[in-house]
């Protein structure tokens, strides 16, 4: 059940013109080269998009990141702050 060798392809491309003719081959052509046209085109908006989502995920994970950081920093100054307020009230 390979490709059909020579004699059969010829078979095949008569049975062809004879149910559709020789004017309607080229524009099932057509369409059937749109399609795959189409095809490709949506596969290859998907990926970009994929690619998109994928880089806006990684910028929302770092900017939670910074945020993190940020509020850690925040944390241990307010820490740090405050023992030294202690410190002083104590003295």
């Amino acid at each position: 059940m390979g490709m059909p060798s020579g004699m059969e392809l010829i078979i095949i491309v008569a049975i062809l013109l004879l149910l559709f003719g020789g004017k309607k081959i080229p524009e099932l052509a057509k369409g059937l080269g749109k399609g795959i046209k189409d095809f490709k085109g949506a596969i290859k908006e998907d990926e970009t998009e994929e690619t998109t989502m994928t880089t806006n995920e990684k910028k929302l994970e770092d900017e939670k990141k910074a945020a993190q950081t940020t509020e850690t920093q925040t944390a241990q100054t307010n820490t740090t702050e405050s023992k030294t307020d202690t410190n002083t009230k104590q003295a």
